[in-house]
């Protein structure tokens, strides 16, 4: 019998294994789901499915664990690792804000009340450049309430599609405005954002005024061919 015939039923029986505990995966990736809303149901199950594919691959009976308990740690910690990835604040970061964390309640058991965080980063520089990271980084959730301490201007007035549209009205400006010559930039920018006539900005261009009416024009008549209906 050759090798690769051997090898067959061990390979048959490892795919076994991982389709009957596929639902372990799921199940896990809920749980986890109930915690971070935030995150993707499907990311979490793929990145379980890799976890338990390592557990599957280095399960080893003889250490008395049942396969289950092994992969649902593997499956856990991979799907914890794919969260991970996705946080914009460095794992660094976050360890040093848990120390401080324990750190704070720590004190709080000594001296009878919970010091306020700033006390301990005047003392540790690196917890300030790690509070100012994660509050710099972390995204405002709809669903969540706002930070005790965050400032944000509400504006209820504003259609969010409406806000959208102005945006992508100005960055398209903008890239259309990149593209002018030097000078009709200039003019634009004296006349529209100084407020500077064209016989001004003629004489701070030393050309006629008649010369910069001629560019404004001629501005004025590119920026219509790249952003029709603006």
């Amino acid at each position: 019998m050759s090798r690769l015939q051997s090898d067959a039923p061990a390979e048959g029986a490892r795919e076994a294994t991982i389709r009957a505990s596929f639902p372990l995966v799921r199940a896990v990736a809920r749980r986890v789901l109930r915690v971070v809303p935030a995150a993707d149901l499907d990311d979490l199950v793929g990145d379980g499915s890799i976890g338990l594919i390592r557990a599957v691959d280095t399960f080893d009976p003889a250490r008395g664990t049942a396969l289950e308990s092994y992969a649902r740690r593997l499956i856990l910690g991979a799907m914890l690792n794919g969260l991970r990835r996705l946080d914009p604040v460095s794992e660094r970061a976050r360890r040093t804000l848990r120390v401080a964390e324990q750190r704070r309640y720590e004190l709080a058991q000594e001296c009878g009340t919970l010091p306020p965080i700033a006390e301990l980063e005047r003392a540790d520089e690196r917890l300030r450049r790690a509070r100012t990271s994660a509050h710099r980084l972390s995204a405002l959730s709809l669903d969540a309430p706002l930070p005790h301490d965050g400032a944000v201007l509400v504006d209820w007035g504003t259609d969010p599609a409406r806000r959208a549209d102005e945006r992508d009205k100005q960055r398209r400006l903008r890239e259309a405005l990149a593209l002018l010559p030097e000078r009709q930039r200039r003019i634009l920018a004296w006349h529209y954002y100084e407020d500077l006539s064209l016989h001004a900005i003629g004489a701070r261009m030393k050309v006629s005024a008649q010369r910069v009416s001629q560019l404004h024009r001629s501005a004025l008549a590119r920026l219509r061919v790249a952003l029709p209906g603006l």
